[in-house]
This record gives structure tokens, C-alpha cells and sequence, in this order.
């Protein structure tokens, strides 16, 4: 862990509150060298343009510094083609960093390059040993946090992040082992709205996560997009894919203003907004 002095804000208690300092990562080095995933199953023969993903990439930092949000770029290395991905690494809650343990062996490596930054800086941070867990299915929500328990985030991980937070809620929830991580299938966009592919969970499950919350359920066709893997940016503002046109006039309807970006040359690796951005501070209010 490390202890030095930090001048760095680090602060997350939803998923929706104004967005002010986010760590990502250029796309150079991304490919499918290893499938770890359906959806780089379903794109491996094609492949990524790593020009083209550059350029979305580019143009999603670009937006993100047109609404004041400070950002953060992690150097790529060659040996990681799923760096991009940095939301994966470690997840800011209760005012801390937690860093996860990565479960494919292609992406072990990523963190210790996120654990410098945070040493570089004087950022404290913990790390979970007891198992793999990913922040794609870290979700936070005041003093609740929803933690997938998925192939790629363990009961034992989840049980050491509990002994972390001893004053929050921590949820577990059990989905379809099919999909990746929770927030390919749920995710928070107030403190009383979501977005949910149904067909991810559980009866038990489904009726849980529907009585908390007013959800939006995606189609089969956008949850292959990744129509829940938005990212909130704040007071109603959310960035979205273009192609997912219901789930966007839905935001609409619910009074969200959708910033629509291309990033869909990344996706094709099986990941979207939230799980390109790894955000150090939100507002609290």
C-alpha cells in the first residue's frame, strides 16, 4: 500500500454524480490475441482497427474535456491489448481506491501499471488478494455497493471488499455466466433509475433489482452493443453509442441530455464507456 502525501481528490459514492477526474488509457496496442470474451468471439475473424480505435478513443477524451473533466492517461504497452479497459483495474469507493486482481492471465500485469501511477502520485490504495474481482462489476450507489458475482469476481473477493468498507451495504448479485461482467447487463444511472438486460438474471434476482430500482430493460440487439455500459457524467448527462437508438430515446423521455459517441470499433472487444473509464472523483451532494 502506499502512504505518501497526496495533493490528488479521490471520491466516488454513486455512479451519476458530476464526473471530475477519470483515468483511461489509449487503445494502441488493442487486439484480439486471445478470445476471452463472446463478443470477441464474434469479432476475431475481423478483428480491431487500431487506427480507428485510436480516433474514437481520442475523440471520447476530447468530450470528456469539453465538459471540464479531468483525465488522466495511463502510457500503453505493447503486451496488454486490453489495457483500454481501465475501469477493470480498481474501483474508487468511500473515498478509496481498491485495486482488483485480474482473473484472464493476457490482462494480469495491467494494475501493477496503475499501482505506479498511484505510487508516482502519493495515492493510497488497497489491494484485494483473495480473489480475482473487476470493477465492471463494481457498482456503487451511496452507502450500497452491487457487486457481480460473476467468472471474472469471486465470493472471496467480494468478502474481502466487505471487511474494506464495514460501514457500507455490500449486494451480491449472481447473473448469467454468459455475459461478462454486471455492467454489460445492469447499471445505475440515479438513485432510482437503471438499465437492465432481464434476461442476465435470476428470478430472485430480477424482482431485487426491479424493486430498488425504475429500470429500462435493453433488447437483445442493444445489449450486444452494450446499451447498459453507459457512463454517467452528472446532472443527467450520460454518454451513449449512437446505434442504440431505444435506449436513447428512453434517456430522452427520462429527461437525460445523451452525448452520443462513436466508440463501436472498441466495443468490439466487449467493452463500452463505463468500462473505458475508471473515474478518481465525483461530486458528492
Amino acid at each position: 500500500m502506499c502512504q505518501k502525501t497526496t495533493s490528488h481528490q479521490i471520491n466516488c459514492y454513486t455512479e451519476y454524480n458530476p464526473l471530475y477526474k477519470v483515468i483511461l488509457c489509449p487503445p494502441r496496442y488493442m487486439k484480439i490475441r486471445k478470445i476471452i470474451n463472446q463478443t470477441q468471439a464474434h469479432f476475431a475473424k475481423e478483428n480491431i482497427d487500431t487506427s480507428i480505435a485510436m480516433k474514437q478513443h481520442k475523440a471520447l477524451v476530447e468530450t470528456l474535456q469539453q465538459e471540464n473533466i479531468d483525465i488522466i492517461l495511463l502510457p500503453p504497452k505493447k503486451e496488454f491489448p486490453e489495457q483500454v479497459f481501465t475501469r477493470d483495474l480498481a474501483f474508487t469507493l468511500d473515498g478509496q481506491i481498491i485495486v482488483g486482481q485480474l482473473e484472464e492471465t493476457i490482462r494480469q500485469g495491467e494494475e501493477e501499471i496503475l499501482k505506479a501511477w498511484l505510487d508516482e502520485e502519493g495515492i493510497p490504495y488497497k489491494s484485494i488478494t483473495a480473489g480475482p474481482i473487476e470493477g465492471g462489476d463494481v457498482l456503487i450507489n451511496e452507502n450500497q455497493v452491487w457487486v457481480g458475482n460473476s467468472y471474472r469476481t469471486s465470493k472471496e473477493a467480494i468478502n474481502q471488499l466487505r471487511k474494506f468498507l464495514p460501514d457500507m451495504e455490500i449486494i451480491m448479485v449472481p447473473f448469467n455466466g454468459d455475459f461478462l461482467h454486471l455492467d454489460c447487463v445492469f447499471n445505475i444511472l440515479s438513485s432510482n433509475e437503471g438499465l437492465i438486460y432481464p434476461p442476465a438474471f435470476a428470478k430472485d434476482e430480477l424482482f431485487h433489482l426491479k424493486e430498488r430500482f425504475n429500470l429500462f430493460e435493453i433488447s437483445d440487439k442493444e445489449q450486444f452493443t452494450l446499451g447498459t455500459n453507459v457512463l454517467s457524467l452528472g446532472k443527467k448527462k450520460v454518454l451513449s453509442l449512437p446505434i442504440n437508438r431505444q435506449l436513447n430515446n428512453q434517456l430522452h423521455k427520462w429527461g437525460y441530455q445523451v452525448i452520443e459517441i462513436d466508440i463501436t470499433e472498441i466495443i468490439k472487444s466487449g467493452g463500452s464507456f463505463r468500462c473505458v473509464t475508471m473515474p478518481l472523483l465525483r461530486e458528492r451532494v
